[in-house]
């Protein structure tokens, strides 16, 4: 495994949306892998595809309670309801935010097996699953962020 580069906003990829993972190869596992390696190192929750610079539907996330790849991504249901919380994102380091966001989602996904698998995330997880699945399409969370603020130690 390999800990790879976390580019920053302003790269252009992280401003695209990425392309489906057309099958899952050697390469696409090692892929997850070399992002899970990442995501620790950084002492990250969430990491996507296009902030390692690939166009690719990868995420890997951890909320403390172990790994979860996920291929594909895509929400399906969402609550009515909604909280507000503090996010930051490993691409724009030092700046946190308040973003509401959906309190309970249902996703489908491929694992790395190529198996669907669905996930219903509520709260803290619903929210690195709603942040990461945002690199997917190119957004932000300081576009959606109120009370931006930069953090410094």
């Amino acid at each position: 495994m390999a800990i790879l580069k976390i580019i920053e906003a302003g790269a252009p990829v992280l401003k695209e949306t990425a392309k489906p993972v057309p099958a899952i190869t050697k390469h696409t596992k090692k892929l997850l892998d070399d992002m899970a390696e990442t995501m620790y190192a950084a002492e990250g929750v969430g990491l996507a595809a296009p902030q390692v610079n690939k166009s690719l539907q990868l995420i890997v996330l951890d909320d403390g309670n172990g790994l979860i790849e996920l291929i594909n991504p895509e929400i399906i249901t969402t609550s009515e309801e909604m909280e507000i919380g503090t996010e930051g994102c490993l691409s724009i380091p030092g700046y946190y935010g308040s973003v509401e966001r959906y309190k309970k989602i249902k996703v489908k996904a491929l694992n790395r097996r190529g198996k669907v698998v669905y996930y219903e995330p509520e709260g803290f997880l619903a929210r690195i699953f709603q942040h990461e699945i945002d690199h997917l399409y190119g957004t932000l969370f300081i576009e959606k962020a109120e009370n931006l603020r930069r953090v410094t130690e």
